[in-house]
Formats: structure tokens, C-alpha cells, sequence
């Protein structure tokens, strides 16, 4: 096994508990990108699709309650209740030092393009966290 895919697996182990709850709320597109070699700030990027102002806010806030019960805290959010929220509700960002993860709907997802700031990230495969791949598809 090389340096590079021993990396790779540290880094998904580090991302599993924040997956696992983006997957459980079942948003609609996520990408996850190592940005490890491209900034000195964080590890990581997940960016989320949700369907609407409402899952954009439970997405977010269900993976703040939850890191914090692991005792992960952030050290910031923003855009965690609606009508609270960088552009009105459509997105919701949370910096866990390591990891930062922005959700937001398709239209302010597609406007910012964060994947297209970081073209240079290589993006993770991630597919075995989405439980109910098999389920969609069918």
C-alpha cells in the first residue's frame, strides 16, 4: 500500500461520522475533496446539495448535535436556522477545523461553484457511505 492511499484512508476515517450524518438526511449530491496538499487551513471540503431552505438547516444542524456529542465541536457555523442563514436559508456552513462543510440548495451550490474554486482538490470516492444507493437507483 502506498503513502498516498494510507493518507487517503486516515482521511476518509476522518470524515466518516460527518458522511454518515450527511447520508442519513439524505441530501441530494455530495462531493468530499482532500484539499490537504492545496491549503494549510483544513484537510477537507464536503459540499452538499439539499432540497430546500428546511433540509439545508437539519442537515446542518443534525451534524453539529451530533459531532458534539462525540465531543467534535465546531469552531464556527453559519446559516444554521433558517432565516439565519448566509443567503436567506439556502446555505449553511460549518468549520470543524479539519473539515469544512457547506450545504446549500442547488441554485446557490451552482452560483458559488466551491468544487470549481478547488478543481485542483482530488475528489474522494465516497459512495460507500450512501446506504440507500441501491434503494434510489431501484
Amino acid at each position: 500500500m502506498t503513502t498516498k492511499e494510507i493518507e487517503n484512508i486516515d482521511l476518509k476515517l476522518t470524515l466518516t461520522p460527518y458522511l454518515n450524518e450527511i447520508f442519513a438526511r439524505k441530501a441530494e449530491k455530495i462531493t468530499a475533496m482532500d484539499v490537504r496538499r492545496l491549503t494549510s487551513y483544513t484537510d477537507a471540503i464536503i459540499v452538499v446539495t439539499a432540497s430546500s431552505s428546511r433540509q439545508v438547516s437539519s442537515i446542518a444542524e443534525n451534524i453539529h448535535i451530533n459531532m458534539k456529542k462525540i465531543g467534535n465541536f465546531p469552531l464556527g457555523t453559519e446559516g444554521m436556522k433558517e432565516g439565519e442563514s448566509i443567503k436567506d436559508g439556502t446555505w449553511a456552513l460549518l468549520d470543524f477545523g479539519d473539515v469544512i462543510i457547506h450545504i446549500f440548495n442547488k441554485e446557490t451550490r451552482d452560483f458559488y461553484d466551491i468544487e470549481g474554486l478547488w478543481a485542483d482538490a482530488p475528489r474522494l470516492d465516497i459512495s460507500e457511505f450512501d446506504k440507500f444507493q441501491d434503494i434510489k437507483t431501484s
